[in-house]
This record gives C-alpha cells, sequence and structure tokens, in this order.
C-alpha cells in the first residue's frame, strides 16, 4: 500500500498539480551568442515524443534554461537547475526534467530544466565527458544566480540536480566551482558558479574505470556542496558511484545523505514504479526541510 501511496503522490504532483505560474515556463538561451567550445557539425536538434512516454532530446547546440515557478503562495525561493540524463547521447527531458520541475513547484522551490549541449562533439572520446556540457552547467548556475532578482530566487539558494549521465554533470561543475571550462563571456560568468547544495540520482561515471575510486575530474573535497544521493542497488550503473561519492564528502566533512534501495533499476527518474526507490523525491523534501531550504526566504 506505501507505494502504490507513493505512486499516486507523484502522478497527482506531477499530472494534476498545476498551478498557474508552473503551468507557463520561460525559456532563456544560456548563451548571449554561439556558444563557446563548438568544434564540428552535430546534425539539427530533434524531440522524440516516445512510445514509452519519454521524451527525448538529441542534437542540441543552443542550450537554453527553462524555468519553472511555484505558485507565490507556495514559493521558498529556493531554486534547482535539473540536468537530465541520457548517456551524454540524448536528453530524457521529461521524466528527468520537467516533471522534475513541477514536482518541486509543489513544494514551493522553482525548478530549472537545464538543456545541455550533446552529443560529444567530434575530438571528445566516448570514454570522457564532455567539456561543452560542463560549459553548459557552469554558465547556468551563474546566469541563474545573476538574474535571482528577476526571477524571484534565494542567489544563495540555488540547487544542481542530476539524473545518470545528469548525475555526473552536477557533480562535476559542483566539484570545479574553481576551475571554469570556458572564457567569460559577459557579467553574468563574474557571478559563482557553485552551487549551494546538490542532488545526484543513480548518477553514472562517478568512478575510474577500475572503481578503485572516482574519475579524476570529479575533485570532491572541503569546498563541496552539501549533498543528497539516491541509488538503487539493483542498478546496472553501479551504485558504488553513489556510496565513493559519498565517502568522499564524508571525508571532508562535508553534510551528504544516501539513500540506497534495495530494487528499482535505473532510469525512472519521476516516473512511479513498484520498488521502494519511487519515494526518493519524498526523501528529497525531507532531507531539503531538514536544511531549512523549504522555509520562505527574506532573499528572493
Amino acid at each position: 500500500m506505501r507505494i502504490t501511496a507513493i505512486g499516486l503522490g507523484l502522478c497527482l504532483a506531477i499530472g494534476l498539480g498545476s498551478p498557474s505560474r508552473a503551468d507557463d515556463p520561460k525559456t532563456l538561451d544560456l548563451w548571449p551568442g554561439a556558444a563557446p567550445g563548438e568544434s564540428g557539425k552535430i546534425g539539427e536538434e530533434k524531440s522524440d515524443p516516445g512510445k514509452d512516454g519519454i521524451t527525448r532530446v538529441s542534437y542540441v547546440s543552443k542550450p537554453t534554461i527553462t524555468v519553472y515557478r511555484p505558485s507565490p503562495e507556495k514559493d521558498t525561493g529556493t531554486s534547482i537547475v535539473i540536468c537530465p540524463g541520457g548517456g551524454y547521447n540524448i536528453l530524457a527531458i521529461s521524466h528527468e526534467g520537467e516533471d522534475v520541475a513541477r514536482w518541486l513547484n509543489t513544494i514551493g522551490v522553482t525548478g530549472i530544466v537545464l538543456k545541455y549541449r550533446i552529443p560529444r562533439r567530434p575530438g571528445t572520446p566516448n570514454d570522457q565527458p564532455p567539456p561543452q556540457a560542463l560549459m553548459d552547467a557552469q554558465r547556468a548556475v551563474s546566469l541563474v544566480r545573476s538574474k535571482a532578482g528577476d526571477l524571484g530566487i534565494d542567489p544563495k539558494r540555488i540547487g544542481l540536480l542530476g539524473f545518470s549521465a545528469g548525475g555526473h554533470l552536477a557533480a562535476w561543475a559542483s566539484t570545479n566551482p574553481d576551475k571554469r571550462a570556458y572564457e567569460p563571456v559577459d557579467d553574468a560568468d563574474k557571478v559563482d558558479c557553485r552551487p549551494d547544495f546538490t542532488v545526484l540520482i543513480y548518477p553514472a561515471y562517478l568512478l575510474t574505470k577500475d572503481k578503485a575510486g572516482l574519475a579524476p575530474e570529479i575533485r570532491a573535497g572541503s569546498e563541496s556542496p552539501p549533498t543528497f544521493l539516491a541509488h538503487a542497488s539493483d542498478d546496472p550503473i553501479t551504485v558504488e558511484s553513489s556510496v565513493q561519492y559519498y565517502l568522499a564528502l564524508k571525508r571532508a566533512k562535508v553534510p551528504a545523505e544516501l539513500h540506497v534501495y534495495s530494487s528499482g533499476g535505473h532510469g525512472y527518474g519521476m516516473r512511479p514504479i513498484k520498488h521502494p526507490v519511487a519515494g526518493w523525491p519524498q526523501r528529497l523534501e525531507d532531507w531539503m526541510r531538514s536544511r531549512d531550504l523549504l522555509k520562505p526566504s527574506t532573499k528572493a
């Protein structure tokens, strides 16, 4: 019964909870002109509403952010930039992006879906993360923070959430705010690109090939943001990804919370499934509430 209730709750939050501001998202270009770091042609952007109900976007060369605001009576001033997954090949932008933003609206949080550049550009090996995606994630946090007043959000309550490859991207950006991946292009890039907290849901690619430790670009340390992690034990993207990241933060004395579930697999996003892992949004809400992120902000 508990799992059924969770699934029903998610359906209501995603499908029926529709405050006016949440249903009127605003899309902004991420860069003032051409995005930096481009190399080669990748084809025309496509959006495929699959038969499984998941919309997949491919061939992104013009990255954007889409802002979903909660209703005024619920608005806490907290915001989260969301990085959908898709193996750095596509973006599962519905159930790991738009649906997440709308659920965040129900708890008073502004959800900001990042459409970052995929797939890997020519010259980037398949076993290396694409630098253009990191540029877009860092730029997204800086841009959102620079527009905090216009967006009605607290510039000190901006989180970064990612699923699968998007989880790698969120961890990558969260642990490298001191190493901007591109030359500044405007005043927005003078603003800090470090998120105030991080959420990783079944993150991929965090480990070295031999799984002996974190990948070299994942520089978890004392300056890393407080982090919430959720992973299923039967996920083909090994749960050690989240475990080792959590332990690195613990050693660095960074507040972190890890939830490991017995089953659930990979790629469920916000879709209701008959596994306990479907409850991760409620656990995230609890964690955010415990950190006072769901109290109304005086700075929004």
